[in-house]
């Protein structure tokens, strides 16, 4: 009996051993779908993935007549003086709306930041917010209506819990923004007069800033534009740009210090 059950025990481990060697080979012969796809891939020259990328229907950007009707009127080879290009830019204006004027700089580094009281207003109305306890009710509520936030030193441990909501905003009071004061009213004053803080973009060294509207007198764009130059320092900026809201943008000689 002993030897009939040890004999039956050996051939169903057999059978079993047989049983797995069938279907590894037939895993093997009929690969999913996702395996034959990924093998067929690599199975194709450089020039057949990029055919296939190529059969995908791109997404064009078709510019307006009116915009390529302005483009034509600029001349890229050119760098404008402030004055010029702002000129240029109130004649080829092709919208109702009263547009922006930006300046885009190119930096030699990231990380750079400043503030400045430019001599004009830009037309853009600057909301500044006391910290308070309404204020930090408000901020935990996800209710943010400000763009600069303003507070005493006594409140920084209160708002400190929101530095990760704050922060990637630009919004959290700092002493290199000049933003913590022991007399908050006269920080506010100051903002409201016109102080703006720039600074680079954070992975780019690129500075994005409006300074003035379409409508607003050349002379007063071309103060605030020389103003915010000066304060980024001409001997960081590798190249200027000037456009408005919709226009294309025009090149701008930077006299280096």
């Amino acid at each position: 009996m002993e030897e009939t059950e040890k004999k039956q025990k050996e051939e169903a481990k057999k059978r079993g051993v047989e049983k797995k060697m069938k279907k590894s080979s037939a895993d093997i012969e009929e690969k999913p779908s996702f395996a034959k796809a990924s093998e067929a891939k690599e199975n194709k020259t450089p020039v057949q993935l990029v055919q296939d990328k190529s059969t995908k229907t791109a997404k064009v950007h078709v510019r307006s007549k009116k915009y390529s009707e302005a483009r034509k009127t600029i001349d890229k080879t050119k760098l404008y003086s402030v004055d010029e290009a702002i000129k240029l830019l109130k004649k080829i204006k092709f919208t109702a709306f009263d547009q922006s004027v930006e300046l885009h700089l190119n930096v030699d580094e990231t990380g750079l930041r400043g503030e400045v009281e430019l001599p004009n207003s830009t037309g853009k109305t600057v909301r500044i917010a006391v910290v308070d306890d309404k204020v930090l009710e408000n901020i935990e509520k996800g209710k943010i209506d400000f763009d600069v936030l303003v507070t005493h030193p006594s409140f920084m441990p209160k708002l400190a819990k929101f530095a990760k909501v704050l922060g990637p905003k630009g919004l959290m009071p700092n002493p290199k923004a000049g933003t913590i004061s022991p007399t908050p009213d006269v920080v506010v004053k100051k903002f409201q007069k016109g102080t703006i803080r720039w600074k680079t973009e954070a992975k780019a060294p690129l500075i994005h800033q409006m300074i003035g509207k379409l409508s607003h007198d050349d002379k007063a764009l071309v103060e605030n534009a020389t103003k915010f130059v000066s304060s980024v320092g001409a001997k960081h900026i590798q190249n200027a740009f000037i456009k408005s809201t919709m226009s294309p943008s025009l090149k701008i000689e930077i006299i280096k210090e």
